[in-house]
């Protein structure tokens, strides 16, 4: 066990070298410059908190939460989604709902993994399908956090199952049984939240511009 925390502690430090220059170039100067910046922040930080202190545990690392990353990788995009994301679950820690020794290992299949997997869905809705809101809103959204949600409990799964911790057969029985419950809500929290930011709030989105989804469409038409 040491050893595989060992392996998710230098693969969280690995990654931190694809994330810096973001972070450094547009998170922290926008955070020191913008005070509404400071606060939509503060405030996705401490929602997400909640939101993940609220865990279902199955069995001993087998948890179940809402993730809500597929809204925050389009919010911040997924290298300053993923920071956001470290200090979340540090704040987990010293809460006392993670432990020190679960961290590097939650980083990566509760955080890295699926944040990848929104932002790649994304990409690729983007590239393939037409370009308008209602694409935007239920296809990057509500479909990318179903899906988002969806793989993070295979991940962790197979996870576990490579680790020996437990048989395919429990895991099926206990856990993958709740992907059909769990990514129907997943998506639609996600959905929903796009949905209210792409019409009341765009600015806080840094992947939509209205000149690719509202105005391109009308003017093609």
């Amino acid at each position: 066990m040491l050893l595989n925390q060992l392996f998710a502690f230098v693969i969280v430090l690995g990654s931190l070298g694809f994330i810096w220059r973001d972070v450094a170039q547009v998170l922290l100067p926008k955070l020191r410059a913008e005070r509404a910046f400071q606060h939509l922040t503060f405030a996705v930080i401490f929602a997400l908190t909640v939101l993940w202190s609220a865990q279902a545990g199955v069995k001993e690392g087998l948890s179940i939460h809402f993730l809500a990353l597929t809204t925050l990788a389009l919010m911040y995009g997924w290298r300053s989604a993923y920071a956001i994301s470290i200090v979340v679950s540090l704040t987990l820690c010293l809460t006392g709902t993670l432990s020190l020794s679960q961290v590097p290992e939650y980083l990566i299949f509760s955080c890295l993994l699926p944040i990848g997997t929104s932002y790649i869905v994304f990409l690729l809705s983007y590239r393939f399908l037409p370009r308008n809101i209602f694409v935007f809103i239920f296809v990057a959204g509500f479909f990318n956090g179903a899906i988002t949600g969806s793989f993070h409990l295979l991940t962790n799964s197979v996870y576990h199952v490579i680790l020996d911790t437990y048989d395919w057969t429990t895991i099926v029985d206990n856990y993958l049984v709740f992907v059909p419950l769990l990514a129907f809500p997943e998506g639609l929290l996600n959905g929903m939240s796009l949905a209210m930011f792409s019409v009341f709030k765009p600015e806080w989105l840094r992947v939509f511009s209205d000149r690719d989804y509202i105005y391109n469409h009308y003017h093609k038409k």
